[in-house]
């Protein structure tokens, strides 16, 4: 297949893709479901991924920050929007005068969620700490915390939407002990006065493969995005499909003689005579450096595999005595149901995981909208 022509490198984003795995995943857990398009969407775009979610049918968008959120709101999206993760000292005001959910990690947040309300109270989703050690209430506070949020819902400063905490998806057991103490803090909760509408610790991990801890709403990023939370199990297995097809176009082509050295360092010389294609994807891009000699590329529906090292612009195949031209189309990876790579291939290859694969593409790679 030839690329567009003026096309160097691009990765196409299949928003069809991502309603559907949406609408897949609505009906798997039948679970209200916040779509986290943090991170420019794991790197597939916000703005698109959250229109896409929205049209399959989730009921909230989750972000990291404040600033994520409000991106989105200056872009038009409407929908209830969610971010957990706020600067030190950060003023809440501009988030609660857009109608931003925030998520309230302790009491000092609490607090200026509070002292932020105006003509409207603070949203709020009040996380549980239940052994992630990260951010959260913790255990010896929760009694404290959940009598200052009922007080200040009853004089209109807060309106708490939801509980929520993260899981380790370290073993099916860890993750009921974690749930097991979500449980226990909804109770004690519930005893100080506060019954939101909502609760949510399964991301799509969890939201998968732990029935129990889908609460009627689940947290999904990675599976948005058609890629699998799991070591053992596919997309394909999961019934997802894979959003983004990272590509570029052969610049180069070159035939050279054995023993001819590769990219810097001559990790790699050729073993014959042999035809050398250059692709314009590296590292600035996202192509994980790690994967020199490792990562996988298909040409014409062949697959080949990165020669010597990837540099910061651009990286070598051999590609042998198969006929390549300048402008033919170089897949690092897609939906392998149609014979590209995957993303875990990339991951494999690179000694990581495939959501960093996909959220690592970099911003000068231009991304373009495809559906089916």
């Amino acid at each position: 297949m030839r690329m567009a022509s003026g096309v160097l490198r691009e990765a196409i984003v299949d928003v069809d893709a991502i309603a559907e795995n949406v609408r897949h995943l609505r009906r798997l857990t039948a679970s209200e479901v916040i779509a986290v398009v943090k991170a420019d969407g794991y790197g597939h775009g916000a703005h698109r991924a959250a229109v896409a979610a929205l049209r399959g049918g989730a009921a909230r968008i989750g972000v990291s920050d404040i600033d994520e959120a409000l991106a989105l709101r200056r872009q038009g999206i409407r929908a209830p929007l969610f971010a957990w993760l706020h600067a030190p000292g950060v003023s809440f005001a501009e988030a609660v005068h857009h109608d931003i959910e925030l998520g309230i990690s302790d009491l000092d947040q609490l607090l200026r969620a509070g002292a932020a309300a105006g003509d409207r109270p603070a949203a709020v989703h009040l996380k549980i700490e239940t052994g992630l050690s990260r951010n959260g209430i913790a255990p010896a506070d929760w009694r404290q915390v959940f009598s200052e949020a009922a007080r200040l819902e009853r004089i209109g400063r807060v309106r708490v939407v939801g509980l929520f905490s993260h899981l380790s998806n370290t073993s099916p057991d860890d993750d009921r002990a974690a749930l097991a103490r979500f449980e226990e803090g909804v109770v004690i909760a519930a005893s100080a006065g506060v019954n939101p509408p909502l609760r949510h610790i399964a991301a799509t991990n969890a939201a998968i493969a732990l029935p129990e801890a889908r609460l009627g709403c689940v947290r999904i990023g990675i599976g948005l995005y058609g890629v699998s939370p799991f070591d053992d199990r596919s997309a394909a297995d999961l019934g997802l499909r894979p959003a983004m097809t990272l590509r570029g176009a052969v610049a180069a082509v070159r035939r050279v003689p054995a023993g001819t050295g590769v990219s810097y360092g001559y990790d790699y010389r050729t073993a014959r005579d042999t035809t050398l294609a250059l692709i314009p994807l590296g590292y600035a891009d996202g192509v994980p450096r790690q994967a020199s000699g490792r990562g996988p590329v298909s040409i014409d529906g062949r697959r080949f595999t990165v020669a010597g090292r990837i540099a910061m612009d651009q990286f070598v195949v051999d590609v042998g005595d198969h006929p390549v031209a300048v402008g033919d189309e170089a897949v690092l990876f897609g939906d392998p149901t149609l014979g590209v790579p995957s993303a875990r291939e990339w991951a494999d290859a690179a000694d990581t995981i495939d959501y960093e694969i996909v959220t690592r593409v970099g911003a000068r790679v231009p991304r373009r909208e495809g559906g089916a």
